[in-house]
């Protein structure tokens, strides 16, 4: 029996999907302007005809008993319609009954829009939402074209946390470059303090070529900050956050100083870690460039 799934090409998910059986709900990011952002360029924006998707769900179901998980892709599936994400759910609990919980990415402005869904999509399933907020410091979301502000994502965060649902925010070392690096980092470490969400993540930004922030890279209009930089904005953030409670990961392929740390009681050891880093510039405490898997 062939695989009955299709997917409109790249698809992407979070590092801890990575087991998951993916349905692709929506193609594409509704917003799809963030200037660091590749990831969506290609595709326009469209949800997927729910007949499609539950169809597969019912292909799927004979092929997929050892999945314990679904990822609802692409970019911001919570842009879908309510009734379609509702039938979607409904569906997956039909025929795979075995799945123990559903993730979808979601962006604030979506989040938002389904405030009064999302108790209903938890009943059906839902259990996870991903929320790239990327940066607590208003003066990068707008340099960056994120379409938010830090009020309106601590809104979203909140939404999705009194609905019952998990939150897993990612944030993104080195979005402000080398100027606004300090600003960028303390003040991401005190939104994720207010925040609260169940997991929070530090990735590094990594320049896409022919992204607005790829471009402007290579006209020297904007200085990446450097491998040491990243581990200094880390240090900054953590040192912005006390008072946080719970996993905070920077273990991502990205990151040159992988850390898998439960605050608070992991938060001064880490910083005497990257501390020592700092000032000694020991290349043996980070991965070597050529291992980092981008």
């Amino acid at each position: 029996m062939s695989w009955p799934l299709s997917y409109a090409e790249p698809v992407f998910r979070p590092p801890s999907e990575a087991g998951s059986l993916i349905l692709q709900l929506t193609v594409g990011c509704s917003w799809n302007r963030c200037t660091y952002c590749g990831m969506y360029r290609m595709k326009q924006f469209r949800v997927r005809p729910v007949e499609e998707v539950v169809a597969e769900v019912r292909a799927v179901a004979p092929l997929s008993s050892r999945a314990r998980r679904v990822f609802l892709g692409d970019g911001d599936a919570l842009a879908a319609p309510p009734e379609v994400l509702e039938e979607v759910l409904q569906a997956v609990r039909d025929y795979l009954p075995w799945i123990t919980r559903v993730g979808i990415y979601a962006d604030s402005r979506a989040i938002r829009r389904r405030a009064r869904e999302l108790p209903r999509l938890r009943e059906l399933g839902l259990g996870i939402v991903y929320f790239g907020a990327e940066s607590g410091d208003d003066e990068t979301l707008r340099s960056v074209l994120k379409g938010a502000t830090v009020a309106s994502q601590l809104e979203a965060c909140r939404l999705v946390l009194e609905s019952g649902l998990k939150l897993s925010v990612m944030v993104l070392l080195g979005l402000a470059g080398v100027e606004g690096s300090r600003r960028h980092a303390m003040a991401t470490g005190r939104f994720l303090v207010e925040a609260a969400p169940t997991y929070a993540a530090a990735l590094v930004v990594t320049p896409v070529p022919g992204t607005e922030l790829g471009d402007a890279i290579a006209a020297g209009r904007f200085e990446e900050v450097d491998r040491w930089g990243s581990l200094q904005e880390l240090a900054w953030m953590l040192e912005s956050m006390e008072g946080y409670r719970g996993p905070f990961h920077a273990n991502h392929a990205s990151n040159w100083l992988p850390l898998k740390l439960r605050l608070p009681r992991d938060r001064e050891p880490a910083l005497d870690l990257l501390r020592e880093a700092l000032a000694s510039r020991n290349q043996d405490l980070l991965v070597p460039a050529f291992s980092r898997g981008l």
